[in-house]
């Protein structure tokens, strides 16, 4: 879990209070995605693109010679492997994400690693109980090359009085 920086719900997410702008958590939990995460999600959102299931199309028909993983289940990953650090409980809802980046292709038997900075936070205009909390999130292989990014809008629980 991140250095603790204040006030946690109980299911261990932080409360808009305690998000400090500028701050960089690094996330200690990593992962080697795999060829069935590969196929399991794009079988699930019913995405038939061979670049991420057909390692012989991939092999004889891209630059890369080998199946890429699908890039949303890597942004799914990214956000995922932030919440037991940061928003856990604390979440109200995702607002948003956007400039969302791929600026290197994620492999089968990668092992990523990520890290999450606020970049912003404010009150909300509508609900005195809750606050805007936005976050650049970054994800790396085994060689720290960064292979995607996104800034994302969370509606975050403030203190409960």
């Amino acid at each position: 879990m991140a250095e603790d920086t204040g006030p946690r719900h109980q299911r261990g997410g932080y409360f808009f209070e305690a998000f400090e702008i500028g701050r960089v958590h690094q996330h200690p939990l990593r992962r080697t995605v795999t060829q069935m995460d590969n196929m399991l999600f794009s079988n699930m959102t019913l995405n038939p693109q061979p670049l991420h299931i057909d390692r012989q199309f991939c092999a004889m028909e891209t630059e890369w010679g080998q199946p890429l993983m699908n890039s949303l289940f890597t942004l799914g990953l990214m956000i995922g492997i932030s919440v037991s650090d940061l928003t856990v409980g604390s979440t109200i809802a995702n607002l948003g994400m956007t400039e969302v980046k791929f600026p290197h292709p994620l492999f089968e038997n990668d092992t990523v690693h990520c890290s999450t900075e606020v970049i912003g936070k404010r009150e909300s205009k509508s609900r005195p109980d809750a606050g805007i909390v936005e976050f650049l999130h970054r994800t790396y292989n085994q060689d720290n090359t960064l292979v995607a990014e996104c800034k994302r809008q969370a509606f975050i629980k403030k203190m409960p009085a």
